[in-house]
């Protein structure tokens, strides 16, 4: 993380200190959490505390102060303002929908293992539907791992899930829906696999990003409308099957819009407001949910019958969808200020309840 960045210049323990400007001390046997590295690169003066022991394992402080030494202690360090993690860094990650208090940690090889399960758990995100956080989290684990020791990138696994997406899709649309689920399932777990793997490996990239979102976004309505293809004479329902389709990719784009509208209320995901809207998350219909009904439906030999259920489901999810984010942007206006409800919980106090379990869950990392 800090090779990337474009004002850090990275030193050895055995190259020589700069003479001035400010320097980053760090202990080499310790693990830092990335949200840390940066909140000590944008403050000044402080030195970083250990939350178990107290001791020092990281300072951010002026070159002169050292006189070429660096060392984590001493009195150039006394006149620090001492710092802990959760001082410096969130707990919320906006981005993965979750909270998880900041952490550092010391690096031993008798617990190698567990740092590498706590980090991937790290790299999780937290407010997702239920087979993603569910049925993936272990397989994914093992996948990502195996990944790692392959030498594979994150973008030639999202490039693998976009030939299986169009696999299925093409199955689908011949009415082979066999073949399509299994395809589609696996894309959808390597959907999970390519996230983790950048994130653990620290290899996102802008490009990796948009590549990966840009098939989440396309590829479910279009599924849909290939199963629908699929059936051809099999339809046996009075409401016109172009009419279910334009209802599902109709209901797909409108809750898509009201995500993105739910963004001139609060600036942060409407999944993240209130307990409501993270529960909703699990089951709302996007891709593994609805995924899933078309799976039991072909189970069942009720093809049909499993688009209308996804058509149905789109409509009630994005009609509950709508209602939130009407409700927030009236109480944008009358001035209230949203705030995310995993943002405001003690996690001492509130540990025990069944939601902040759920939602609040900690890496394994941040048990100081």
């Amino acid at each position: 993380m800090l090779r990337k960045h474009p004002r850090v210049r990275l030193c050895g323990p055995d190259e020589p200190l700069v003479q001035s400007g400010d320097v980053l001390l760090l202990r080499e046997d310790y693990l830092y959490d990335p949200r840390v590295l940066r909140g000590l690169l944008d403050a000044q003066e402080i030195a970083l505390q250990d939350p178990r022991d107290g001791s020092i394992v990281a300072a951010r402080l002026a070159a002169e102060s050292l006189a070429g030494t660096p060392r984590l202690d001493g009195p150039a360090l006394d006149d620090l303002r001492r710092v802990r993690p959760d001082t410096v860094a969130s707990g919320l990650q906006a981005q993965l929908r979750k909270f998880d208090p900041p952490w550092v940690t010391r690096i031993t090889e008798g617990e190698r293992e567990h740092l590498e399960k706590s980090l991937f758990n790290g790299a999780y995100k937290g407010v997702t539907d239920f087979i993603t956080r569910g049925v993936w989290p272990v397989p994914a684990r093992w996948v990502t791992a195996w990944c790692v020791r392959l030498g594979l990138s994150p973008n030639q696994v999202t490039a693998a899930s976009y030939v299986l997406a169009i696999l299925a899709g093409y199955w689908f649309w011949q009415g082979q829906y066999g073949a399509g689920l299994i395809a589609g399932w696996i894309m959808t777990f390597l959907d999970t696999v390519d996230g983790k793997l950048a994130r653990v490996t620290v290899t996102s990239t802008r490009f990796g990003n948009i590549f990966d979102h840009a098939l989440d976004l396309v590829h479910p309505p279009i599924w849909y409308v290939a199963w629908g293809m699929g059936l051809g004479a099999a339809w046996g329902f009075d409401t016109p099957l172009a009419t279910v389709l334009w209802i599902i990719f109709g209901g797909y784009v409108a809750g898509r819009l009201c995500e993105g509208a739910f963004k001139f209320a609060a600036p942060f995901s409407l999944f993240l407001w209130r307990p409501f809207d993270s529960l909703n998350r699990l089951v709302t219909a996007r891709r593994n949910p609805n995924l899933l009904i078309l799976t039991l439906a072909w189970a069942l030999g009720a093809d049909d019958v499993g688009l209308l259920l996804v058509a149905l489901w789109t409509v009630v999810s994005t009609l509950v969808l709508g209602a939130r984010v009407l409700w927030a942007l009236l109480l944008r206006w009358r001035g209230a200020d949203l705030q995310p409800w995993l943002s405001q919980i003690d996690l001492r106090a509130e540990g025990h309840r069944p939601i902040v379990r759920l939602f609040a869950p900690r890496s394994g990392l941040s048990d100081a």
